[in-house]
């Protein structure tokens, strides 16, 4: 067994493959609108609420009428990506991430700045079922999404997990290291398989940054634990 209770992932460039695919979706969604905006600013806000994304980039407020029309037009692509594109598919290895940390008693979570809807439709197409995953939880299901601790939170509570240092957090972008360092994770780990450079994530501070989610099947999680 595994010195963790629960290994949290993020969805998109994280556990699900993401070739700019989200970042193009938001710059489509911007551009209807009438915003150009650089792929290198949308890269800042991945990984948070897709509102409170859409919102800081314009400097507008989440709940403004204008952001949630370009929510809605962002999630609109997404639905129909998620349904219908070929290419959608588990990062390599995910999978096998997932079972390996099941058989050595570790629950294994996902959470996202998607929406259950479109969270939903990606588990659907890749078959997580709650025979390859224990739960999911989506941004819009707490009160505030990444980097704050929330849906880290609720996850803990749904398993009854009452210690953070027992939990673990992985994901592609700056917000998911943020998450897993307020919510108190035991370890918080970097991959470069989505968003954000080494460097980016690196600022962080995260226990480990990996090329992939594949390579946490090499990691001597021991070793890795704290040492309370």
């Amino acid at each position: 067994m595994l010195p963790f209770d629960l290994a949290v992932f993020d969805v998109a460039g994280t556990t699900v493959r993401d070739e700019r695919f989200v970042g193009l979706a938001f710059q489509n969604a911007l551009a209807k609108f009438g915003h150009e905006v650089e792929m290198e600013r949308l890269d800042a806000v991945m990984g948070l609420a897709k509102p409170v994304a859409i919102g800081i980039v314009l400097d507008k407020d989440p709940e403004s009428d204008e952001v949630m029309e370009i929510f809605e037009a962002f999630r609109v692509e997404m639905v129909r990506f998620y349904r219908e594109d070929e290419r959608v598919e588990p990062i390599p290895g995910a999978t096998e991430v997932f079972k390996f940390l099941r058989d050595n008693g570790v629950r294994v979570a996902l959470d996202t700045g998607f929406d259950r809807e479109i969270t939903d439709i990606i588990l659907g197409r890749l078959g997580w079922d709650e025979t390859v995953l224990d739960g999911s939880i989506t941004s819009d299901e707490v009160k505030q999404g990444r980097p704050q601790p929330d849906m880290i939170q609720a996850l803990m509570a749904e398993f009854r997990i009452p210690n953070a240092s027992r939990v673990m957090k992985i994901g592609d972008t700056l917000s998911d290291m943020g998450e897993g360092r307020n919510a108190g994770c035991g370890l918080v780990i970097g991959v470069l398989s989505g968003t954000d450079t080494e460097e980016v994530l690196e600022d962080a501070n995260p226990d480990l940054i990996l090329g992939s989610v594949a390579e946490m099947l090499d990691l001597d999680f021991q070793a890795l634990a704290p040492q309370n």
